[in-house]
């Protein structure tokens, strides 16, 4: 039966069903729903206590307290409104994970204007996309990142065609290094200069930002190439840092280390935002490096990690890997390296929590909490949550869809963006004010939804439709396999034949039969993959946030199946 909370309602369009989640008000765990609220929440109540740390190297550790995350983040207010930042200005930050990163922010909403949270990822021409997009007017940077030159390539666009961004007036370098030229701040040159502005006055400010105020700019790619500018609401921000912190069974203890991005929303929410909203400490670090991991986690006593699978299989394969003190870990996923590790001592009841989100809902609006049976994590991507609606569409009827059908995931509700930056509501709203996903997917008799992968993905063959999704969470129970991506291939009478592209363990061999075995006993005949084929890790191509680029494995599949001129097995 549902969960309570949960219920099935009538819109007013058809009187189509949808399934909403408990009301709002009665989450537990929600402090205030703006980033200066919360902010001035945490260091009031964690005054003292550890904030963050950045090491690098051999250099003296860079800690902040709460306290002292508040300074630096009201001066960064007041340098901002000594430089003319009014309510609503773009500020854009481009910088790794490092404590100036989170004072840039908050410093930002403190003021009473939008931080663009723009990727270090990005080449010159994708900055230069996003910052027109965004029309951010100031720019705080790193200088340099690893090989980059990240103020080289500002300066270059900068020294273009200027109306290609009309409203860029100011940029401010961190360790510029020489002179950072005529048209370029040193960071703390524009810090002193906001020295002279009234602290009372960033208190003004930031008291008449509210929950629906915007907070934000995180970008996404778009189908036609160009960037999509995602513009999120302060209640977002807030709402789902709590949210995460609660889920995850934070609290002031947890030392939280993960080598990934701010900039993205995953990571805001789930992982600082979280973190700081339970006084719990941060350990940065600016890029991905497994030695240097690993002694950040022995030295920082790291309690808990977010980390993608390669880059823990990287972990385990490091030298250092079985000598390195992990013994403060606690928050380990079962499945996961960390549980391997000789010296670690997990919580029995702790696993990461299953959820489903995207960006445009700063991610999670269906979760399980981390202390959820495993059972029933892996069933489902868990209840819908508190304030949020959720309807399955027929892709191609287009009415929507009741308890076990199977069709296009469509959500609205409390953490649902703004909008796309210079898109009008109706380019992404339907009438009903759904936002339609592209994802596959159910709710089930239990009010829970399953995601069954992108509605382009699912794999229709000989009359069935097949989620690559489901198939590969069973592939991947087998010992001897590391990962698994189904995709769907063209076939002459099927219209499209499964087609499962494995990655072994290292030391373990085994065929395409007892793939295809292993894989018929837990799945329905249709389900059960035509082919196998064996890829070594490199050959997958992937994305900036390490997933299987599926179009190209689609393609090298195809591939793969001419030259063998093997046919499928039945």
């Amino acid at each position: 039966m549902m969960q309570p909370g949960i219920t099935v309602a009538s819109s007013s369009i058809q009187q189509a069903p949808r399934f909403e989640g408990p009301p709002l008000e009665d989450e537990p765990g929600i402090g205030g729903l703006t980033l200066p609220a919360l902010l001035e929440e945490v260091t009031r109540a964690h005054a003292d206590r550890e904030a963050l740390v950045r090491r690098v190297g051999d250099e003296e550790p860079t800690r902040w307290t709460y306290r002292e995350l508040g300074v630096q983040a009201r001066r960064v207010a007041r340098a901002l409104v000594a430089a003319n930042a009014d309510r609503g200005t773009r500020v854009g930050v481009l910088m790794p994970n490092r404590p100036e990163w989170l004072a840039a922010v908050f410093g930002t909403a403190l003021c009473g204007g939008v931080a663009v949270t723009l990727s270090t990822f990005s080449t010159r021409e994708e900055l230069e996309q996003q910052l027109r997009l965004a029309d951010v007017s100031i720019l705080l940077l790193q200088s340099t990142l690893l090989d980059r030159d990240l103020l080289a390539d500002v300066c270059a666009v900068r020294a273009g065609d200027r109306s290609s961004l009309p409203f860029l007036r100011r940029v401010v370098a961190l360790d510029p290094g020489s002179d950072p030229g005529p048209d370029c701040d040193e960071w703390n040159a524009f810090l002193a200069a906001g020295d002279d502005v009234p602290d009372a006055l960033i208190t003004a400010r930031a008291a008449q930002v509210a929950p629906a105020d915007p907070a934000l700019v995180f970008f996404s790619s778009g189908s036609t190439g160009e960037p999509k500018g995602i513009l999120q609401a302060h209640r977002a921000a807030a709402l789902q840092s709590w949210r995460f912190g609660r889920l995850w069974d934070l609290d002031p203890e947890v030392r939280c280390w993960s080598p990934n991005a701010f900039f993205w929303s995953g990571n805001f929410a789930m992982v600082m935002g979280a973190t700081l909203a339970w006084g719990g400490c941060l350990v940065l670090q600016e890029h991905f490096d497994p030695g240097e991991a690993l002694r950040l986690l022995e030295q920082e006593r790291v309690t808990t990690t977010h980390c993608w699978a390669h880059q823990q299989s990287q972990l385990e394969a490091h030298p250092a890997w079985a000598d390195t003190d992990l013994s403060a870990m606690r928050h380990v996923d079962p499945a996961g390296v960390f549980a391997r590790h000789p010296g670690v001592r997990r919580d029995p009841g702790w696993c990461e929590g299953n959820g489903y989100g995207l960006s445009e809902t700063f991610t999670i609006v269906a979760a399980h909490p981390a202390r959820a049976p495993v059972a029933e994590r892996d069933a489902s991507a868990g209840y819908i949550l508190p304030g949020n609606s959720v309807r399955i569409i027929d892709p191609e009827t287009g009415e929507a869809l009741g308890v076990g059908e199977t069709g296009e995931i469509a959500v609205k509700g409390a953490t649902l963006m703004l909008g796309y930056l210079k898109r009008l509501p109706e380019d992404w709203l339907d009438a009903d004010g759904f936002l339609h996903t592209r994802d596959a997917g159910a709710i089930d008799a239990d009010g829970r939804l399953r995601w069954d992968g992108r509605i382009d993905d699912i794999v229709k063959t000989g009359g069935a439709n097949v989620s690559p999704v489901e198939v590969d969470a069973v592939l991947v129970q087998h010992p001897a396999l590391r990962s698994a991506s189904s995709v769907g291939v063209p076939h002459p009478t099927l219209g499209q034949e499964l087609v499962a592209c494995v990655v072994a363990h290292p030391g373990h061999s085994l065929d395409e039969a007892e793939v295809r075995s292993f894989a018929r006993e837990r799945l329905s005949a249709y389900k059960v993959p035509r082919r196998v084929l064996f890829f070594e890790p490199e050959e997958l191509a992937l994305t900036s946030s390490s997933k299987v680029r599926l179009v190209a494995l689609r393609e090298l599949a195809i591939k793969r199946l001419e030259s063998s001129g093997a046919s499928s097995s039945g």
